[in-house]
């Protein structure tokens, strides 16, 4: 049986067709949008031994076939994936993710794969819809559905998902991930436009990914499948409850000294004492699992009840800043930025036009004069282990940096150069990535790049509680990201 649901978004037809393809799958659907066609599958298995994490993978497929080209590559095959197709896998994965249960460890799959691209639309926020919908008519346990809708701003109006031609006239790129709750993501590069137009084109955002919501909704009434039975791991509600309570003081105690050794020796303690205590009766995972969520909560009180952060700091108070230029004698332009542990090198090479970069991916994108890349080596964390190819992590917090400098590059006729900045993290605690757009701006100061301003980037959190209370913390650092509900990079 095939199943078929359309709706008009934009100025095109979403539709989504189900029960045709892929039927192994957990859940597949074929997602359609002008030219855009995907497959998208979500696939489960059982849980691995021992394992106390969620193993979540997502991956973008791309095949040159669906834009009618041979690879450009000796094999005449498509390699490893491209920064293209990687970006896309990311901004998949990070709305998805929150939404399984807390005990769910089976691994998940949801695997994108464009049969045919026009060449005249993105069709990233396609993979995040067709994510959401495969796993929402599927009988893997998901909270969705959600929806992705990128929005422009153009001679004064909005665009609904505007087409690459668009979006290179845009002042805005801005796209916005929700479910029926509210926003789970955002991504965004902006010519410095103003707070309220984005605000705006949120709002616009949002109605739009309801329909979709809907739309969903409709087909997984029609097609979904029954919920899979799951034996829960490594997460045990009555335990986290004991533990939270039994912990609260000690914890407390912890959070407010003001030495970071004696406090991360305070926490080892009462862990040590947790671990004694439900040893015997529990797996280690789900002890660990408990005792995190004890230190969440004490986190939440303090800031939330006394306004108080792990290092002292007021709500917005940043961390010491510190820059330097023009580090090394035969680099074009160089830049160190320090805010309190957080220290990333910028180096910036200026090239020919010949040098920029040859682009063979699903985009209209031939070639790149300006590229910021981005490596985060184990020592920046004092960890020793080996050094392999670049992550996706590297490449999507290397984009992230490059969209924020993007807008105040020269065009090719102000300045005719190849542009190329690496931003290389020396030390981390907190928001590398808006340390490599500050260290990126020192660094094509120093070698002469006439920007149009300099850019600053900042990583702000937000902490919620019960009854709607919350507040936001500016610059926030490792333990306030792993602990907080919220890390929102805005430069």
């Amino acid at each position: 049986m095939t199943t078929l649901f359309e709706r008009e978004i934009g100025d095109g037809t979403l539709s989504f067709e189900s029960g045709k393809l892929a039927q192994k799958a957990n859940g597949s659907v074929l997602v359609k949008y002008y030219d855009n066609t995907l497959l998208v599958t979500a696939t489960t298995a059982q849980p691995r031994e021992g394992i106390d994490f969620f193993p979540l993978t997502v991956d973008v497929e791309e095949r040159l076939y669906a834009r009618g080209k041979i690879p450009g590559s000796f094999f005449k095959r498509e390699g490893r994936p491209s920064t293209h197709s990687i970006l896309m896998a990311r901004l998949t994965d990070r709305p998805i993710r929150p939404l399984f249960p807390k005990d769910f460890r089976n691994e998940v799959q949801v695997i994108s794969t464009p049969m045919s691209v026009d060449l005249a639309n993105p069709y990233d926020v396609m993979t995040v819809i067709g994510a959401s919908t495969a796993l929402t008519i599927s009988d893997i346990p998901f909270e969705g559905p959600i929806s992705a809708t990128r929005i422009g701003y153009m001679n004064d109006d909005f665009i609904v998902n505007p087409s690459y031609e668009q979006i290179e006239k845009s002042d805005l790129d801005l796209v916005v991930a929700s479910s029926r709750s509210g926003v789970i993501m955002m991504e965004a590069g902006a010519n410095e436009v103003t707070e309220d137009i984005v605000l705006e084109a949120i709002e616009r955002a949002l109605a739009v990914n309801l329909s979709v919501i809907e739309l969903q909704e409709q087909l997984a009434e029609a097609y979904g499948k029954p919920p899979l039975e799951y034996a829960p791991r490594a997460y045990d509600a009555e335990l986290t409850a004991t533990v939270i309570a039994d912990t609260a003081e000690a914890l407390d105690e912890a959070l407010g000294m003001e030495d970071a050794d004696e406090a991360d020796a305070k926490v080892a303690e009462v862990k040590a004492e947790v671990f004694e205590k439900h040893g015997e009766e529990h797996e280690q995972s789900v002890i660990e699992s408990a005792f995190d969520e004890a230190q969440e909560a004490a986190f939440k009180r303090r800031v939330l009840n006394h306004g108080e952060r792990p290092d002292g700091r007021s709500l917005k108070e940043i961390r010491p800043l510190s820059s330097e230029v023009g580090l090394f004698p035969r680099t074009h332009g160089t830049g160190v930025f320090t805010r309190g542990e957080t220290q990333v090198l910028g180096v910036c090479t200026l090239g020919s036009v010949g040098d920029a970069q040859k682009i063979d991916n699903l985009s209209p994108e031939d070639e790149k004069r300006f590229m910021l890349h981005y490596n985060f080596p184990p020592f920046s964390t004092g960890e020793a282990r080996p050094i392999r190819s670049t992550g996706r992590r590297e490449i999507g917090h290397g984009m992230l940096a490059e969209k924020a400098l993007a807008a105040v590059i020269p065009t090719n006729e102000e300045f005719p150069y190849t542009i190329r900045v690496v931003g290389e993290c020396l030390s981390s605690n907190g928001s590398t990535s808006m340390a490599t757009v500050c260290a990126g701006t020192l660094a094509l100061m120093d070698a002469g790049v006439p920007i149009k301003r300099p850019v600053a980037g900042i990583s702000i959190g937000l902490v919620t509680g019960e009854g709607g209370q919350y507040v936001t913390l500016t610059d926030i650092q490792g333990k306030e990201d792993h602990m907080g509900d919220m890390d929102f990079k805005v430069a």
